[in-house]
């Protein structure tokens, strides 16, 4: 129990770390725009979901809480 409470809040440490360096994940869809025949075209879109820094914060406060208990239980 225990060790999964450290593992669990440095998971999250981490994961806050991360939101605020990025702030946004983004990736790559691929639409079709025309088809006629054998003729095909496609188009890239970049689209990004932002994470706003509040989140990064409250995984880091979140991990920080869970390591104390972690250390208060042995």
């Amino acid at each position: 129990m225990k060790n999964g409470l450290v593992i669990i809040g440095i998971i999250l440490i981490g994961l806050g770390v991360v939101a605020l360096a990025y702030q946004g994940i983004t990736y790559t869809t691929s639409e079709k725009v025309l088809e006629v025949g054998p003729l095909k075209a496609e188009v890239e879109r970049k689209k990004t979901v932002p994470l706003p820094p509040i989140l990064g914060a409250l995984a880091i406060a979140g991990g920080v809480v869970v390591l104390i208990v972690a250390a208060r239980a042995r």
